[in-house]
């Protein structure tokens, strides 16, 4: 069971600054404080299941969250990540609808909680948030139609490595060469790039043999971004 905490300050979040609710207006922080929960979820605990009903909008404060479906013979896809400061559940919130995928806790999170009627109380009354929220649908479509586009034409190593880089782009650390692989396992990279956990076993021992990468413990480091950049057939 997810356990219930004391609901951070908004005034005071860092998340929030990172969020779509930069937007509002002292008076609607102050209303956003006094009108949310906090849950604490233990890494591998639901948040929300595919084909429940939303109740609220989630607002991940601490932690790591991944969006995912179920394929054919229930094999899982990984079709987005979440990060402190991303909001997840928002679409089915909006259109009134069932959540057309799961969230799951990559890691141990804290997510705070918006009441459905506070959040569309927000949108009423704040353009800039309906701006941010338009931006950032805008912004999901764009990357659903690229990642149907690349499962069609690219092959496994190509769709690997970019793979590798969106999580070093996303998880790395400061100095730009590691992806902190703690919450993403190798199955989890598998998900995402929609393959079996066998190939990207494969395709990353091939890699690290060929220097591009090395795997230590709970990490991955990227050795020669150029040569993995080159695989991923991008320009950089």
């Amino acid at each position: 069971m997810n356990r219930k905490l004391v609901a951070p300050v908004c005034e005071f979040c860092q998340s929030r600054l990172n969020s779509v609710f930069t937007a509002l207006d002292d008076e609607d922080v102050t209303s956003l404080s006094n009108n949310h929960l906090c849950n604490y979820y233990k890494r591998g605990q639901v948040v929300f299941l595919e084909g429940n009903h939303p109740m609220g909008l989630f607002c991940i404060n601490k932690g790591r969250v991944k969006i995912s479906q179920m394929g054919i013979e229930g094999r899982e896809q990984i079709i987005r990540l979440a990060k402190a400061g991303d909001i997840i559940g928002y679409r089915a919130l909006i259109s009134n609808e069932s959540y057309t995928a799961s969230a799951t806790a990559l890691e141990d999170s804290r997510i705070c909680i918006i009441p459905s009627k506070v959040f569309y109380g927000l949108i009423q009354s704040n353009a800039g948030l309906t701006a941010n929220l338009m931006k950032l649908l805008a912004g999901d479509l764009k990357e659903a139609e690229r990642k149907v586009t690349h499962l069609a034409q690219k092959t496994v190593v190509e769709r690997l490595a970019e793979t590798l880089l969106m999580l070093n782009e996303y998880y790395g650390k400061d100095d730009g060469a590691t992806v902190d692989s703690f919450a993403i396992t190798r199955e989890e990279i598998a998900r995402i790039v929609g393959t079996a956990t066998e190939t990207a076993i494969r395709v990353m021992t091939e890699l690290r043999k060929e220097g591009i990468i090395s795997i230590e413990a709970k990490k991955i480091v990227i050795l020669n971004r150029e040569a993995l950049v080159k695989l991923a057939n991008m320009y950089d």
